[in-house]
C-alpha cells in the first residue's frame, strides 16, 4: 500500500497555508471554516469569547460591559492567531457561504466541530444578533504619513470604509458624513453626476482634479455661496480634526442609525508588532479601546492579535517600554493565548487523517514494530524531552511522520529565524508547519507503508525563506562532485537543528534524524552518515566540536579555513592546557589544606613542563604530563617513578592519550586567536553574527575540554614522592587532594614533631604572656602537651642565627622556614613555640631596634599581619653582681626589697618606676603653671625614669638603674616631698592661696599693722620658696592673724559707710513727704540706696566700702531730681484746675567751695576776700533762680 493511499483527504490538494485578513474568495472560506479544527485550547478560547459577548447582549444597560469589550489574542508567529480572528469574524457575520453546490452559513460548520451544545449553543445566539463586522490587517491599512495617529487613522478608515464613506481621505468621508446626517447625500451624488457624467464614489479619490464641480454639486446640495464651499473644499483637509472622541463619537452615532442592539466589532490582526515600540501608538490604542467601550455602551467591541514573544518581533525593549505595554494589554479584559502545543492535533486532523478502512493494516504494523520504533527513535543528550509513540492510535494518527518531529519542526522554525537565517515571515505554528509537513508527505506519497519520514525531508518546504547565504552554501555543495547525495541530506539535517540548543549535533542523533524507513540499520546509517560527516568537514561544509557537528554557511567555511590557518605555539597549547586543569578543573586551588593539621600548603602548579601561575621557591610540586607533551611517549612507569621522587619529591600526573584532545585544543587556540585579532565592531551584520556563534562555540567548547580533562586525571598515573599510587578518588580534585596527602607525609619528615595542636592558638599565646613565673614556664617545657622536640628544634634555629649574626623575622620563621618542607608546621603554631622560648627567658621580641613591651605583646603577636616587622633575638642575661647591686639600691629607692631573679626584679623595679611616673605626671601637670611648687624637681625626676623605662632587655635595664644610683637616691627623697605635698598639704595651700588673694584688696591698709604686715611678708616667703613642704605648717596661724586685723578694718569702715547711706535716705525720704504719697516714685528713688546697704554690708573690700559713700551722695541727688520732675509733671497736669495747687518745689543746687578756689592755697587778705567773694556770687546766684543751697 502506497503511503498516498492512507489519507481520507487528497495528499497533495491545494492548501492555503497562511491566513489572510483581506483573502475572501469563496474558496478561501469555505476551507477555513471546513478544516478549521477546534483543537482543546481553542475549545476553551471559544467559549471564553463568547460567553463575554453574550453577556453584553444579555445585559445590555450594564455600566460594566464597557470596559470588557477589548479582546487581546497573543500567541508566537504562526500559532493561528489570523486563522482565529478570522474564523471569529465569519462566525459573527454568519454568512451563506456555497462550495460545489452546497450551501452553508459560517456556523452550521461547527455543529461537528464543537461537542458542547451550551458553548454551541452561545455561539448560535452571538451569530443571530445584529452584527457589522470589520477584520483587517492594520499594517496593510495603515498610511504611513499617519505618525502617532496612525491606528486612529485606520480605525476611521475602515469606518469610513465600512459605512461607504472615503476611505483615504478622512476629511472627504467627514464631508459625506455630514451630507448623510442631511439627507442630502444621494442629492449631492445626483448632482455630480450630472455635471460630470461619473459617479461621485468612483472619483471623490481624484477630488482635487474635479475641484470645480464638487464645489458646485456641495453649493447646489446645501444652497450656500460658492465661495463658501470652495473654502471648505480647499482646507477642509487642514481644518479637519480628528480625535479619539469624533471617532467614538461617529461610530456611536452610526450605531444609533442603525438600532438599539445593532454592534459592531473591529478585528485588527497584528497589532502587536504595528505598535512596535512606540509608546504613542500604545496609549492610542488604549484610549480608543476604552472610549469605544464608555461610548458606545458595549456595543463596539475590539479585537486585536499580537505576538506573545514581543522581544521576538520587536526586538529589545526598555523595562519602561515593556510596562507600558503590559498597561495596553491589560485594558483588554478578554484575553486569549495562543500557543502551538496542540499542533500536532491540528496537522493531523487537516492532513493525516487516515481512511477508517487501512487502520487495522497500520495497527498490525505498530504492534509488529512498536518496540523497534521505540529504540530506532531515541536520542542522546538533548536537552528536551522528544515524544515516542505511546500507543497505536497514536501511530496511526501521526504515520509516516515521527511525534518527535511535531516538537522539534516548530523549535527549528523559530530557532533560525531568531538566529537570523530566515525573514521574519517563516511562521512557527500550524501554519508553516502544515505547509512543511504536507509537503513531506508529498515527497513520499508514491512509496510503501514502512516508510518513515527524515528530517532532511522538511529542508524544501522552508528553502524559499532562507537567507541567500545559507542556501548558496548547500546548492554548492550539491554541484560538489566530490560530495555525495547523501552528504547533502545530512548538512540539511545539520542545518535544521543548527540554533536548536537542545538537540546535540552528536552521530547518533544524526541517524535518529535520517532514518527513513521503520526497521532501518541504525549500524549502517551511522557508518554512512560517519562517512559523510568526514567528507563535509574535509570541505569546511561543518565544524566539529568534540563528538558534535555544526553546519557551516560559505561566509563561516571561509571563517574557519581563516582559523585553521592560525599558527600556535607548543607553549600556547601548555598554557592553556594548563589553565583548563587548574583552573578550570581544579577550581585554581594552590594551597592543600593538609587533613591531619588544617594547615594550608602551598604548592607549585606546572602543565608539560610549564608552570602555570607564579612559583614559590621551595614548595612542593603537582606536575600533569599531556599526550601534548613533546616527550610523552618517554614517560614510563620508571620515568615517571624517578621524576617523582627528584626536588625532595613531587606528585607527577600522567594522563592517558586522547586524540581527542590535541584537536580541540587546537582548535579553541586557532579560533581564539583568530576572534581577538579580526572582530571587529565596524565588520558586516552576518560576520558579527559568525564571530558570536563561534565565541559562544569556542566557549562551549573549553566546557567540553574541561569536562574531557575531568574524567582524564580520574583516570590517569599517580606517582608520588617515587612510588606510584592506586588513587581510589572519583573526581579530579578528590584525586589530587589524596595525591598531595601522600606527598606530604612522605616529604614533611619533621611535621610529626608537632604531637599536640591547639584548637585555639590566639587564647594559648595570650595565656603564656599573661604568665609572670619563668620558672614555672621553663618546667613546663618538657611537657609533651608543649611540643618539647619542635621546641628544640626553633631553639636550635635560633642559636645558630644568632651566632652566624642573621637576622630572625618573625614572618620568615614561621611563613617560611617552618612551614616549608622538611616541617610543614601551621604558622600560629611555630608563633606559639616561640612565645614559650619568650615566657622562658629564653628570646626577646623586638620592633623597630627596641624590644617590645611586654604589655603590647599579645596584640601583637596573635595577628600575623605584625609579624613582618617582629624580629627575634636571645636573651642576655646580667651578671650576679649587677643583679644583686640594682636589688639593694632598689630597697633604698623604693624602702622595698625586689625578687632574687633577674627577670623578677627587672619587672618589680619597673612596676615602681611605672608607679612614680604615673604619680609624677600627674603632679607636673598642676606645677606647669607656676602655682604649685617642684616644677622642675618634678621635671627632673621623669627625665631619670623614663630614660631608665625605655630599656627593655632586663639586662641593660639593670645596669643602667645601678648606674643612675645618686640621681635615684635624690628622686626617692624628691618623690617622698613630692607626693606628701600633693597628696597631703595641698589643701591648705590651695587655702593659703585663697587667703592671700582675699586679703590682697585691703593690703595697703593691712600693711599699717605690724602684726599683719609681718604675717603677710611670711606667707609671701613661704609662696616663692623652691622647696616650701617644711613651712606649710605655719600658715594656719597667719592666715588667723591677718584675718583678725582685716575683719576689724572692715567692721569699723562698714559702720561709718552705713552711716553716711542712711543720712542720705533719710533726706530723701523728707522730699518724698512734699510730694506726696507715690509708691512708684518712693520705689524708684529709695530701692537704689536700699540695695547699695545691702552690698556695703556683705562687702569685705575697704576700698569698695569707702566708694560707696560717694555712690550714695549721688544717689540722692538723682532721687531728689526725680522728684522734681515728679512734682513738675503734677502741675502741669493739674493746672488751673486745683484750687489747692501742688507745693512749689525748689531745686537744689550743690556749692562745692573748693571749685571756687584758683590757686593751691589761700596766703593773703587778698585772697581771702577774692575766695569769699566767689562764694558769695555763688550763694546769691542760687537764691536768686529759687534754688536750695547743699554745701559740699
Amino acid at each position: 500500500m502506497r503511503i498516498s493511499e492512507l489519507f481520507k483527504k487528497e495528499i497533495g490538494r491545494p492548501i492555503n497555508g497562511v491566513v489572510k485578513a483581506d483573502q475572501l474568495d469563496e474558496e478561501s472560506i469555505w476551507q477555513e471554516l471546513d478544516e478549521f479544527v477546534v483543537t482543546k485550547e481553542l475549545d476553551g478560547h471559544l467559549r471564553k469569547f463568547f460567553e463575554r459577548y453574550c453577556e453584553a447582549i444579555d445585559t445590555p444597560n450594564d455600566p460594566n460591559i464597557s470596559g470588557k469589550i477589548g479582546v487581546w489574542v497573543s500567541g508566537f508567529f504562526g500559532s493561528g492567531k489570523s486563522h482565529f480572528i478570522k474564523v471569529l469574524s465569519h462566525l459573527l457575520a454568519n454568512k451563506e457561504h456555497v462550495h460545489d453546490g452546497q450551501v452553508k452559513r459560517a456556523v452550521d460548520f461547527f455543529n461537528d466541530k464543537i461537542a458542547d451544545a451550551m458553548i454551541l449553543g452561545d455561539i448560535k445566539r452571538a451569530v443571530a444578533s445584529d452584527t457589522d463586522v470589520i477584520l483587517f490587517n492594520i499594517d496593510s491599512k495603515a498610511d504611513s504619513s499617519s505618525g502617532r495617529d496612525a491606528i486612529l487613522a485606520v480605525f476611521l478608515k475602515v469606518l469610513n470604509e465600512k459605512l461607504g464613506y472615503s476611505p483615504d481621505h478622512a476629511h472627504i468621508a467627514h464631508m459625506e458624513r455630514y451630507l448623510d446626517e442631511k439627507g442630502k447625500y444621494d442629492e449631492f451624488q445626483n448632482i455630480y453626476k450630472t455635471l460630470t457624467n461619473t459617479e461621485w464614489k468612483d472619483e471623490r479619490d481624484a477630488y482635487e482634479f474635479n475641484r470645480d464641480e464638487v464645489v458646485e454639486a456641495l453649493s447646489k446640495t446645501l444652497g450656500q455661496s460658492e465661495e463658501s464651499c470652495a473654502k471648505w473644499v480647499d482646507t477642509g483637509d487642514a481644518t479637519f480634526s480628528l480625535t479619539i472622541e469624533n471617532f467614538a463619537k461617529w461610530t456611536k452615532e452610526y450605531l444609533d442609525k442603525c438600532g438599539p442592539v445593532h454592534r459592531v466589532i473591529f478585528l485588527v490582526d497584528e497589532v502587536g508588532q504595528f505598535i512596535g515600540s512606540d509608546t504613542a501608538l500604545m496609549l492610542n490604542l488604549q484610549t480608543i479601546t476604552e472610549q469605544l467601550g464608555t461610548v458606545c455602551n458595549g456595543r463596539a467591541w475590539v479585537v486585536v492579535t499580537s505576538q506573545e514573544d514581543i522581544d521576538a518581533v520587536l526586538g529589545e525593549m526598555r523595562t519602561s517600554r515593556e510596562n507600558d505595554f503590559s498597561k495596553i494589554q491589560g485594558r483588554f479584559k478578554t484575553r486569549l493565548s495562543l500557543s502551538s502545543a496542540n499542533v500536532d492535533e491540528v496537522i493531523q486532523e487537516r492532513l493525516l487523517r487516515k481512511h477508517d478502512s487501512v487502520r487495522p493494516d497500520l495497527e498490525k504494523l505498530y504492534k509488529e514494530k512498536g518496540d523497534i520504533l521505540k529504540n530506532q527513535l531515541s536520542f542522546r543528550e538533548v536537552g528536551t524531552t522528544y515524544k515516542q509513540f505511546k500507543e497505536t492510535d497514536d501511530f496511526v494518527h501521526t504515520y509516516p511522520f515521527a511525534p518527535y518531529q511535531f516538537k522539534l519542526l516548530q523549535r527549528i522554525f523559530e530557532s533560525i529565524r531568531k538566529a537570523g537565517a530566515t525573514g521574519l515571515h517563516l511562521a512557527q505554528g500550524e501554519r508553516s508547519l502544515l505547509d512543511a509537513f504536507q509537503h513531506a508527505a508529498k515527497t513520499i506519497a508514491d512509496k510503501d507503508v514502512g516508510v518513515l519520514v527524515p528530517l532532511y525531508m522538511f529542508y524544501p518546504s522552508i528553502e524559499s525563506f532562507l537567507d541567500t547565504t545559507i542556501k548558496r552554501t548547500i546548492d554548492h555543495a550539491k554541484e560538489n562532485d566530490s560530495l555525495e547525495p547523501f552528504d547533502i541530506n545530512v548538512l540539511q539535517v545539520l542545518f535544521l537543528i543548527r540554533y536548536v540548543d537542545e538537540m546535540k549535533g552528536n552521530v547518533d542523533n544524526l541517524v535518529t534524524l535520517c532514518l527513513d524507513q521503520i526497521d532501518a540499520d541504525r549500524l549502517a546509517i551511522k557508518r554512512k552518515i560517519e562517512e559523510s560527516l568526514a567528507r563535509l568537514e574535509k570541505d569546511s561544509l561543518v565544524s566539529r566540536s568534540g563528538d558534535l557537528y555544526y553546519f557551516l554557511t560559505n561566509e563561516e567555511r571561509d571563517i574557519n579555513q581563516e582559523i585553521k590557518k592560525e599558527i600556535i605555539s607548543s607553549a600556547d597549547e601548555a598554557k592553556l592546557l594548563g589553565d583548563i586543569i587548574f583552573l578550570d578543573v581544579l577550581k585554581d586551588q594552590k594551597k592543600h589544606r593538609y587533613s591531619a593539621t588544617k594547615k594550608d600548603i602551598p604548592f607549585n602548579r606546572v602543565c608539560d613542563q610549564h608552570p602555570i601561575g607564579r612559583s614559590t621557591e621551595g614548595a612542593m610540586t603537582y606536575a600533569v604530563v599531556s599526550p601534548l607533551d613533546d616527550d610523552f611517549g618517554s614517560y614510563s612507569d620508571q620515568k615517571c617513578i624517578l621524576s617523582s621522587s627528584s626536588d625532595n619529591g613531587k606528585a607527577l600526573v600522567r594522563l592517558e592519550d586522547k586524540e581527542a584532545l590535541g584537536r580541540e585544543l587546537k582548535t579553541y587556540l586557532r579560533t581564539d586567536k583568530y576572534l581577538k585579532t579580526k572582530d571587529d565592531s565596524t565588520s558586516a551584520p552576518t560576520t558579527r553574527r559568525i564571530h558570536k556563534d563561534l565565541a559562544a562555540e569556542n566557549q562551549q567548547r573549553r566546557n567540553l575540554l574541561a569536562n574531557m580533562l575531568s574524567d582524564m586525571l580520574v583516570e590517569a598515573g599517580y606517582f608520588v614522592a617515587g612510588e606510584k599510587l592506586d588513587i581510589s578518588a572519583s573526581g579530579p580534585i578528590t584525586a589530587m587532594e589524596e595525591a598531595l596527602e601522600y606527598l606530604i607525609e612522605n616529604t614533611f619528615t619533621k611535621l610529626s614533631y608537632l604531637k599536640c595542636l591547639n584548637d585555639n592558638p590566639t587564647k594559648e599565646m595570650t595565656a603564656i604572656l599573661k604568665s609572670d613565673d619563668t620558672a614555672q614556664q621553663t618546667l613546663q617545657m618538657d611537657l609533651p602537651e608543649n611540643n618539647p622536640q619542635a621546641l628544640e628544634e626553633v631553639r636550635r634555629y635560633i642559636d645558630l642565627a644568632y651566632g652566624r649574626d642573621r637576622e630572625i623575622v618573625m614572618y620568615d620563621l614561621c611563613y617560611g622556614r617552618f612551614s616549608d618542607r622538611p616541617y610543614g608546621w601551621p604558622e600560629m603554631e611555630t608563633a606559639i613555640l616561640l612565645v614559650r622560648l619568650y615566657a622562658a627567658g629564653e628570646i626577646l621580641f623586638m620592633r623597630g631596634g627596641d624590644a617590645i613591651k611586654h604589655d603590647d605583646l599579645p596584640s601583637s603577636l596573635t595577628d600575623p599581619k605584625n609579624w613582618r616587622k617582629i624580629t627575634i633575638v636571645q636573651k642576655v642575661t646580667a651578671k650576679p653582681e649587677v643583679v644583686k647591686k640594682a636589688r639593694e639600691l632598689g630597697k633604698d629607692v623604693f624602702h622595698e626589697m625586689g625578687p632574687e631573679t633577674e627577670d623578677g626584679l627587672f619587672a618589680f623595679l619597673r612596676k615602681k618606676l611605672e608607679h612614680q611616673r604615673s604619680c609624677l605626671g600627674r603632679y607636673a601637670e598642676l606645677a606647669a603653671d607656676g602655682r604649685y611648687p617642684g616644677k622642675e624637681t618634678i621635671s627632673d625626676s621623669l627625665s631619670i625614669i623614663k630614660s631608665l623605662l625605655m630599656v627593655d632587655e632586663s639586662n641593660k635595664f639593670l645596669e643602667r638603674f645601678n648606674e643612675n644610683k645618686d640621681g635615684l637616691l635624690q628622686l626617692s627623697d624628691d618623690f617622698h616631698d613630692l607626693e606628701h605635698f600633693y597628696e597631703s598639704q595641698k589643701p591648705t595651700w590651695d587655702k593659703m592661696l585663697k587667703a592671700e588673694q582675699q586679703f590682697s584688696l585691703n593690703q595697703s591698709q593691712l600693711s599699717q599693722d605690724d602684726d599683719a604686715k609681718k604675717a603677710l611678708d611670711r606667707i609671701k616667703a613661704i609662696r616663692t620658696a623652691a622647696e616650701p613642704y617644711g613651712m606649710i605648717h605655719e600658715v594656719d596661724p597667719l592666715i588667723t592673724v591677718i584675718q583678725k586685723v582685716n575683719d576689724k578694718l572692715v567692721s569699723e569702715q562698714r559702720a561709718n559707710s552705713l552711716q553716711v547711706i542712711e543720712s542720705q535716705i533719710e533726706a530723701i525720704k523728707s522730699e518724698l513727704k512734699v510730694a506726696g504719697d507715690d509708691p512708684a516714685l518712693t520705689s524708684s528713688c529709695l530701692k537704689p540706696l536700699e540695695s547699695l546697704k545691702s552690698q556695703v554690708t556683705g562687702q569685705t573690700s575697704l576700698a569698695h566700702i569707702t566708694q560707696a559713700e560717694t555712690d550714695a551722695v549721688n544717689l540722692k541727688d538723682s532721687a531728689i531730681g526725680k522728684v522734681g520732675q515728679y512734682l513738675a509733671k503734677k502741675a502741669e497736669e493739674t493746672k488751673g484746675d486745683d484750687p489747692e495747687p501742688p507745693p512749689k518745689f525748689k531745686k537744689p543746687k550743690v556749692v562745692q567751695p573748693k571749685t571756687l578756689i584758683t590757686k593751691s592755697y589761700l596766703e593773703s587778705q587778698a585772697d581771702i576776700d577774692e575766695f569769699l567773694s566767689a562764694l558769695r556770687k555763688e550763694l546769691e546766684a542760687a537764691i536768686s533762680n529759687d534754688e536750695r543751697i547743699e554745701i559740699r
